[in-house]
């Protein structure tokens, strides 16, 4: 895989959910390559060992502990870049915070979701993407997911949160692609992170494919001047399954897998019906 001069990006980048998984590796990627970070995520201890091990690089690196879910911690995670030439956006934050099938669940619990996977990339990519237009050069990277491309149980605020945000993706790499800005809208398949552990997912279906942090993240950074939406290898079936006109038939296939690797009970679907290697959690 041949990697683009990421250095071209700098001389800053902030990664949004730099703590740990995809985020940490995109941090860590980035500062091999010469490119001085921002760090932002929740929690502390992690958001730290990852800065460290990026410093140890010899990068600078800077963090932000903030819950970007709150107005005024995303406000100040602005202002803190403010000063900063900041030619790169990773925005790796967003995660199915709640599940619950929608009319059974708390709405404002739903509308967190939304936030976080909706508002919070979008009020990113404005900020950091009119100031790279006006540079004339810099990258967004959003982080998608084979959810956002067929309706599942207990998804079904997360899914369409996705799918919002791979159109909205590639908007905005129309808007922005002559003002010498790249927008990829990265979409993975399951991965072997931290957070999917925590959620007790079953890694052991057969067939399944399971990507690995630093390779989804190599991945990414090699395709992100080709925008606007790639696909991480092994998962391009699942995304085609998911422009079948038979949907019917996709989203139950997909229910049947999701409940499979969510180890919990299915109320009908076949999981032959959607390729195992092809589902994101």
């Amino acid at each position: 895989m041949n990697q683009p001069d990421l250095a071209a990006y700098g001389p800053w980048a902030v990664v949004v959910g730099g703590s740990e998984g995809v985020g940490a590796q995109f941090a860590e990627q980035l500062a091999a390559a010469g490119v001085d970070l921002v760090l932002i995520a929740r929690k502390e201890g992690p958001l730290e060992d990852t800065a460290q091990r990026c410093r140890d690089l010899g990068r600078e690196v800077r963090t932000v502990s903030a819950d970007l879910t709150v107005p005024a911690d995303l406000d100040r995670v602005m202002r803190a870049t403010d000063p900063l030439d900041v030619g790169l956006l990773v925005c790796n934050a967003g995660a199915n915070s709640y599940g619950s099938d929608f009319v059974d669940g708390d709405l404002a619990e739903f509308m967190k979701v939304l936030t976080l996977n909706v508002a919070v990339p979008m009020a990113l990519a404005h900020h950091y993407g009119a100031r790279m237009k006006k540079r004339g050069s810099g990258g967004v990277v959003t982080i998608g997911s084979l959810s956002g491309y067929l309706g599942s149980s207990q998804h079904t605020v997360y899914g369409g949160a996705k799918a919002f945000v791979r159109i909205f993706s590639e908007g905005l790499w129309l808007e922005l692609r002559d003002a010498g800005v790249d927008v990829l809208h990265l979409v993975l398949g399951v991965t072997d992170t931290p957070a999917m552990r925590r959620a007790g997912l079953d890694f052991d279906l057969p067939g399944l494919v399971v990507g690995r942090p630093d390779e989804v993240a190599a991945e990414g950074l090699a395709h992100l001047a080709e925008g606007p939406v790639h696909v991480v290898s092994g998962n391009e079936r699942g995304a085609a399954v998911g422009a079948k006109t038979d949907r019917a038939r996709a989203v139950l296939g997909h229910h049947r897998l999701m409940s499979e690797l969510m180890k919990r009970p299915a109320d009908g679907g076949r999981a032959s019906d959607v390729n195992r290697g092809s589902d994101d959690a």
